[in-house]
């Protein structure tokens, strides 16, 4: 196993530690700060159903990506204002952190097998993004599963220290 990937999965590690925290609390009641550019606040049951949905779609975006017999760049992905997202995460807002916490911790075990099990070529494999281009499947991981997770980790801990 390659730096790149312990390093990764000790990313992931950290911060499933962290949202494990998170969801023995009470959830906060303010609201996040907006992304960077953008005007959208959410609450922590919007953190907490968004988090319990993407790992697994981004694992399989990177998987589609692999699955596909090709040299060129194999399209995936979604953007913020992808419906299948925004009704996730609306249909999950009022579920128990805990409860959602249980559908992150197995999505997280998938993950961190599945980058385990990935040969350096496999990891070279090239996607295109709708809106962030062509990146390697070791980007994909990296940007939409550990810096995703780290960036909603964080938004908790805002939320929490808000409360």
């Amino acid at each position: 196993m390659s730096a790149s990937v312990d390093s990764l999965v000790a990313r992931i590690a950290d911060v499933e530690a962290r949202l494990v925290e998170h969801a023995s609390r009470p959830l906060p009641t303010s609201l996040t700060d907006p992304d960077p550019g953008a005007e959208e606040r959410w609450e922590a049951g919007q953190v907490w159903a968004h988090l319990a949905e993407f790992p697994h779609y981004w694992l399989s975006q990177a998987q589609r990506v692999l699955a596909l017999p090709t040299t060129e760049p194999v399209p995936f992905g979604r953007v913020k204002t992808d419906a299948g997202r925004i009704q996730a995460i609306e249909r999950e807002r009022h579920t128990d952190p805990a409860a959602l916490m249980e559908r992150v911790r197995s999505q997280l075990a998938e993950v961190t097998d599945a980058v385990r099990s990935w040969t350096p070529e496999e990891w070279a494999r090239r996607g295109i993004h709708p809106t962030r281009g062509e990146m390697t499947v070791e980007r994909i991981a990296e940007t939409f599963i550990a810096n995703h997770l780290e960036e909603h980790a964080d938004q908790l801990d805002g939320l929490a220290s808000d409360g």
